[in-house]
Formats: structure tokens, sequence, C-alpha cells
């Protein structure tokens, strides 16, 4: 079943004429984006175009100069700072390089955001809540490794469950497929299905690899010039005959 299909009016991220410029360089310029629960939505866009600058604003590791990011219905522009790490213990962020600790093992990781955002006066399970994300992305038994003896698929991994164990509604991707071999890249991208499919997560994933924008999006959203220049199904823009959209195709 289309993960989209029993929520598509239910919309989970909406970004209304966001801007961010550094110096004369606007790299978005009234950007507007929609997302609906369930749907992972990919944003293409060539290097260097604010892919990566949309989602950290998002977040909130950048502010915006102007426009409006409401996500699961709450204003992220007005939140104060307690506000705002808690909304973002609801939105999984992986990093292009998968931000591993290297001075700790898997499991201190894992442990790392489950440290600062669990509630003190409650008691939780810890090693089994790692256990569980490690087994979502087919990772068990690596809690006492060292991100220094994983491959680059295994921290993109190892990252991914990073992410789930505060079970995040929404989840953002800068590049996850970036340095890996084809083999893995495809991995990589079936892991995001299942946890679309598994824990009925939203996303937004920045990409320019084609395999994974085939695979993986529900929706492509086309960012030129700091704005949403088009958007619809990979195959819809595969046919597409404008030239600005025609180059990620050919």
């Amino acid at each position: 079943m289309n993960p989209m299909a029993e929520n598509r009016n239910e919309t989970v991220i909406e970004i209304r004429n966001l801007e961010k410029s550094f110096g004369e360089n606007h790299v978005l310029a009234g950007f507007n984006l929609v997302v609906n629960k369930g749907e992972n939505v990919v944003v293409l866009g060539r290097s260097g175009t604010g892919k990566s600058v949309l989602i950290k604003c998002i977040v909130r590791l950048l502010d915006p100069h102007a426009g409006t990011i409401h996500v699961l219905g709450t204003n992220m522009l007005d939140l104060k700072q307690e506000e705002l790490d808690n909304m973002r213990a609801k939105i999984g962020f992986l990093f292009q390089s998968s931000a591993l600790y290297d001075s700790m093992t898997v499991q201190e990781n894992l442990e790392f955001p489950l440290r600062r955002h669990l509630k003190r006066n409650v008691k939780y399970d810890i090693a089994k809540m790692v256990d569980d994300a490690l087994l979502s992305v087919g990772l068990k038994g690596t809690q006492k490794m060292s991100p220094a003896e994983l491959s680059g698929g295994m921290r993109k991994r190892i990252g991914i469950a990073r992410t789930l164990i505060l079970n995040p509604e929404v989840m953002l991707y800068d590049e996850p497929t970036t340095g890996l071999d084809p083999v893995t890249g495809r991995e990589i991208n079936h892991l995001m299905l299942e946890v679309q499919e598994k824990f009925r997560t939203s996303s937004i994933i920045i990409s320019h690899d084609m395999n994974c924008v085939r695979m993986t999006a529900n929706r492509v959203v086309v960012l030129i010039e700091g704005k949403n220049y088009a958007e619809g199904t990979y195959d819809d823009l595969k046919k597409s005959q404008d030239k600005n959209i025609k180059q990620f195709f050919d």
C-alpha cells in the first residue's frame, strides 16, 4: 500500500517563502514546500544550490532571514531553546557524514541522544532500545565496535539507527548515499523505504544521486535559484522537456 494513501491530506511539514542568504549569495529565495504524512519527498538540485541549507533551517541549525517553517503543526521559528530541543527529538537528522563520535563505541553513540532527551524521572531499558535500533538497521551485535571499524555503509546505518532510537515522526536525510558504492547505496535506499513503511515517518531526502531519487521518492522537488522550480513524481519529471529539469535526468 502507498504510505501516502491514508494520510495524503495531513500536512507534517509546511515551508512558506523561505529565504536564506550568505552575503550576496541568495541560497533560498522564497522556497515553498509541503510534506504530507508518510511521504518521502526528495529535494533535487545541483551542488551548492541550498539543499542542505534547507533542512538545516528546518531544525534551526541555521536561522532563515524570512519565511515560515511549521513541523507537526509547530512554528519552528517561534521556539525558545528548550522547546526547540523537544521538537528536535521528534525529528531524525542523518548528516551527510553520519556525524558519529569517533571517541565513542556504537553503543555509546546510540545512547547519547537517549541520555539527552529521555525524561530523568522515568526508568528506561536503554540497552534494549539500543539493541532494537541496531536490529532495525540490520547491525545487531555491533555495540562494542568503534566508528573507525565500520565501513561507509555501516556508518550510514548506525547514523540512521541513532536517529530512529527516539522514534521520530519526521526524518531528514542529507545526501544519504554520497560516497557509497552502488551496491551499498541501494542497500541504504532500501533501508530508507523500510524506515518509511515500518515507522510511518515523513521524510525529506536531499540528494543528487538519481538512483536514490528514483528508488525512494514519492514526490520530487527541483530546487533551482532558491525556489521550488518544479515538483512531481520521478516519472513525471523525467518526461519533462524543460531543459532545467532534463539536465538531472539525461
